[in-house]
């Protein structure tokens, strides 16, 4: 009797002083992809990331920017993106978000017949002279990439 509660107690000071937790995870959903550039959703909020074609910083190409869906911001920023593309004349939008400045820079000459988009991505943390710049997106690839 007294090994079995000699058992007993190791077990639970065992249970209780583990080193080893499970912590809940949110799911981690890739949703649309175009060439390199894609967007991620863990729980509300919401990275894209994007080639650059040309950047301060040259230790990778590829950057991101977050958001969280607080307001529908992720349908908001798809309609806003698709809106540019008919705007007469095409002109650039500023947008604002927690941590970075984005530029929604529209061309109509880079694709015949096609107007692109480029992001160009300030963060408000470092230097406000550093930008990057995506690779040019047509209205089906942004379809694409937004999953609509």
């Amino acid at each position: 009797m007294k090994k079995i509660i000699t058992l007993a107690a190791l077990f639970f000071s065992f249970v209780s002083f583990a080193q080893i937790k499970v912590l809940e995870t949110v799911p981690v959903e890739k949703l649309g992809k175009v060439n390199n550039n894609y967007i991620q959703k863990i729980g509300d909020e919401y990275t894209v990331y994007y080639t650059t074609i040309l950047s301060d910083d040259d230790d990778s190409n590829l950057r991101k920017f977050s958001f969280k869906n607080l307001n529908n911001d992720y349908n908001n920023l798809y309609n806003i993106i698709m809106g540019g593309f008919t705007a007469t004349p095409l002109y650039d939008i500023k947008l604002e978000l927690p941590n970075n400045y984005i530029w929604l820079h529209y061309t109509g000459n880079v694709v015949p017949d096609k107007a692109t988009v480029q992001f160009m991505v300030s963060s408000k943390e470092r230097d406000a002279a550093t930008n990057n710049v995506s690779e040019p997106l047509v209205k089906d690839q942004i379809s694409k990439l937004f999953q609509k």
